[in-house]
């Protein structure tokens, strides 16, 4: 093992420290800087809208399937969005075969929380008819490469696949009291906005660095993720601090306020191109 990587084994925080002493993180980013993106939209075509993300080396697919069901009794009017995380042994080697991890299940808490603060998708217009039928989409979020800002990841997986998310007609009798779907009439979801996550830890309780790696977040202090939509927040998860100063908590408002509109653009983009 050459020296260097010797080093890092037996010293992660004192070989990381040494580098940001450098005003440069290991892998060459500056500390606000953030790793390339790419999305790539209908790429699974047996779901009814379906995206790929990658942020640096993390790979994030999401699939998404619309199912008839009946509506609660406390909401006869509303359709469900539900948002599933699946973090296995292929993303990395940290995960083990068997039921989801504690990590899965708040990454799928907060995917939901995401998409009701957002009002990204008015549940309404999932209604077919009132106390009868409505849509469930079923989102199922899979990691396939775990190297961190996994939220960032499924999140804009998720926006990605509900706007190519394709819903054929539906007719409700009201007097046989049955429905019919006609697969040859197809309706694209209404996605009303676009929120987006944008990460970042804290290190030696000090100093903020954009999209974490893996490794980062393993070193990490303190792990926040805030969430804006249309310049505005509707969401923040943190991990590791029992607060947050105000200086560095404006801080990560402000970057995520400038990574939205980079996000949400790209992601126009490519789907501009998807539906030409």
């Amino acid at each position: 093992m050459e020296p260097q990587s010797l080093y890092k084994l037996i010293h992660p925080v004192k070989y990381y420290r040494d580098h940001l002493n450098q005003l440069m993180r290991p892998d060459g980013r500056k500390f606000l800087e953030y790793r390339p993106i790419s999305v790539n939209v209908n790429s699974i075509e047996t779901a009814d809208g379906s995206a790929i993300v990658k942020y640096g080396e993390t790979t994030v697919v999401c699939g998404v399937k619309a199912e008839l069901a009946a509506p609660t009794s406390k909401e006869p009017d509303y359709g469900y969005i539900v948002p599933n995380v699946e973090l296995t042994p292929l993303c990395s080697s940290k995960y083990r075969p068997g039921p989801p991890t504690d990590e899965a299940q708040v990454l799928s808490k907060n995917l939901m929380d995401i998409l009701i603060n957002s009002q990204c998708i008015d549940r309404k217009e999932l209604c077919i008819e009132r106390e009868k039928l409505v849509w469930t989409l079923y989102c199922d979020i899979s990691c396939f490469n775990y190297d961190g800002s996994v939220l960032d990841a499924a999140t804009l997986a998720v926006m990605g696949a509900l706007m190519t998310c394709n819903l054929p007609e539906v007719t409700f009798d009201k007097n046989l009291k049955n429905y019919r779907v006609d697969d040859s009439k197809k309706t694209r979801l209404n996605v009303k906005s676009l929120p987006i996550s944008t990460s970042f830890m804290i290190f030696d309780d000090n100093t903020v660095l954009s999209d974490p790696t893996a490794e980062e977040e393993e070193l990490s202090s303190g792990l926040v993720s805030v969430v804006s939509c249309n310049s505005e927040i509707c969401f923040i998860s943190k991990a590791g601090m029992s607060s947050v100063e105000t200086k560095h908590f404006d801080l990560f408002v402000e970057q995520a306020k400038n990574q939205e509109k980079k996000v949400v653009s790209l992601l126009k983009s490519v789907f501009c191109i998807a539906s030409q």
